[in-house]
């Protein structure tokens, strides 16, 4: 025999079976290894394999598909209908019932993901930043900024080296026109919070806030509602007492929820602070894809504002 007497032609092909998947991977996981690069809708750089990509694509048309839901609801309600979830008490109890069904939709709509269009309007109404910004002179932000432009405080000090940290190599954060947007916004509510001032992490969340928001103005305020409406308190000041409150609710749900890695991070003597606390500090945004967190992680935070109906 040609390939001697000591194999068989059934020992050969079993030999050679095994030896496919080292010499033929799979689509899969040839697939795995094409890295793709490319911007996603906010600018950020995305780099993953072609499976990755799909699944992005998957998700886009979700969104896609939920904006049609939006779009239709608009001209079926009106303009803005999602804007009149709040009306008060001397109208009809026909009225108030739409209301509520109006709210009901809007929050579960929500929770699908807000067309990227309708976010910066739909974000400033909902979260209570329209509301805080009318309390004060139409004025105020460009007087606040322009009067604390040339003050130099340890919280300015400390943005001005953060800056350029955030989100570098991103088209227009990372140029001195995002740069000098974002420090306005920044040094503008360290004087209108002295007891915040500035938090490493804020600048993170400014700059996701800048991005959907597209103007400086809206972007201040809805950091405003953020830090003192919506978060825990005291979470930005000095000795971050309600991001401690955060870390132990959060192990607490570990425990609950996920007993099993709650037993083994406490078996390593791991403290998951020690990677939680950026996750509550930057508001996810260091933590997940662009595409998920801006949606989902800021407004998530402000969800339960919009009425006691929801």
């Amino acid at each position: 025999m040609m390939y001697g007497s000591t194999h068989s032609k059934i020992d050969l092909a079993i030999e050679y079976q095994a030896q496919v998947p080292a010499l033929r991977p799979s689509i899969r996981a040839r697939r795995a290894n094409i890295t793709v690069k490319f911007q996603d809708l906010y600018g950020f750089t995305v780099e993953g394999n072609v499976d990755d990509v799909n699944v992005l694509n998957e998700v886009r048309e979700k969104v896609r598909e939920q904006g049609r839901v939006w779009w239709s609801l608009e001209a079926s309600k009106g303009v803005n209908w999602y804007l009149q979830t709040q009306l008060n008490s001397t109208l009809k109890s026909s009225l108030k019932f739409s209301v509520l069904v109006n709210a009901i939709t809007l929050k579960r709509l929500i929770r699908k993901g807000i067309p990227p269009s309708l976010r910066p309007k739909v974000w400033f109404s909902l979260s209570g930043a329209a509301k805080k910004k009318s309390t004060v002179p139409e004025s105020y932000y460009n007087d606040l900024t322009g009067a604390v432009e040339d003050k130099v405080t340890p919280a300015t000090k400390q943005i001005d080296q953060d800056l350029p940290r955030t989100f570098p190599g991103h088209p227009w954060l990372d140029t001195p026109e995002g740069h000098s947007a974002l420090r306005r916004v920044l040094v503008g509510y360290s004087f209108r919070d002295s007891d915040v001032g500035y938090c490493q992490g804020l600048n993170y969340v400014a700059a996701l806030l800048l991005l959907v928001m597209k103007t400086e103005e809206d972007a201040f305020w809805m950091l405003a509602v953020l830090l003192e409406d919506v978060l825990v308190n005291d979470c930005y000041t000095y000795n971050l007492s309600g991001c401690h409150v955060e870390q132990r609710v959060f192990k607490d749900l570990l425990t609950k929820k996920c007993p099993r890695i709650a037993a083994h991070l406490e078996a390593m003597e791991f403290d998951v602070s020690l990677v939680s606390t950026e996750w509550f500090l930057c508001l996810f945004s260091k933590s997940l894809p662009s595409e998920v967190r801006l949606p989902f992680t800021l407004f998530s935070y402000t969800l339960n504002i919009l009425t006691p109906h929801c």
